[in-house]
């Protein structure tokens, strides 16, 4: 089951990020990278990662922008060997679409897999309201969800909260990711609004879980795996 666990990398130190590969790799799926490591060193830092271990790597910038830009760095990504990709579903179906057909364009092998970013983690109604967004948080990322995959994005980038209803409403076909986790007998990450555990998100239905920080910097990261679903 550890497999479907991937590692949060939220750092800016290169030496921080390859050690935390090298003593991972073996126990989960991947490792998520931002742009910590990315600002100062670019997509290079992927080939680093992979030298250290990694075979997947994804890639959470959080593309939003008009779609040929969007497009552009997916392809960029991609060539650089990013196992997957986010993208705020907010910035439209053209962009996303346009997104789809670049990855597309790629052997399936290397097709990276297109995430959508409905709500994030942080925000909870009172804030998704100060931005003028008056629906239902649980409407607001179930629609979102049906938009990204009816303009062909692969699944959902989703707090715990709503994985059990994405997954009946989008179906099995649709690739879920869940971060906002928490660690057993650990206080809530303040970054997250919306979160709860690893078994209880992966029983809901969700492919993937992200943990960061509760496996980094833990004394035993391998102790702390095995209590992340104990």
């Amino acid at each position: 089951m550890t497999r479907h666990i991937l590692c949060a990398l939220d750092t800016g130190s290169l030496d921080e990020a390859v050690s935390i590969t090298k003593k991972l790799s073996p126990h989960i799926g991947g490792f998520k990278v931002g742009h910590g490591l990315t600002l100062n060193r670019g997509l290079d830092v992927i080939s680093r990662l992979q030298d250290a271990g990694a075979q997947r790597i994804f890639v959470d910038l959080k593309f939003h922008d008009i779609p040929n830009v969007v497009a552009l760095a997916v392809r960029e990504a991609g060539r650089r060997g990013a196992w997957m990709v986010t993208m705020h579903v907010t910035g439209g179906r053209a962009m996303m679409t346009a997104a789809a057909e670049e990855a597309a364009m790629f052997p399936a092998e290397s097709r990276p897999i297109l995430m959508g970013v409905a709500v994030l983690t942080s925000l909870d109604q009172t804030m998704l309201n100060e931005v003028g967004i008056p629906r239902p948080l649980d409407e607001q990322v179930l629609e979102l969800g049906k938009l990204a995959m009816q303009s062909e994005l692969d699944g959902m980038i989703c707090s715990p909260h709503e994985v059990a209803s994405l997954r009946t409403t989008l179906g099995h076909g649709a690739v879920l990711v869940t971060p906002g986790i928490k660690m057993p007998n650990l206080a809530n990450n303040p970054d997250q609004q919306r979160s709860g555990d690893a078994k209880t998100a992966l029983a809901d239905g969700a492919d993937y879980v992200v943990v960061g920080r509760a496996l980094t910097s833990a004394p035993d990261p391998i102790a702390a795996l095995d209590a992340l679903l104990a």
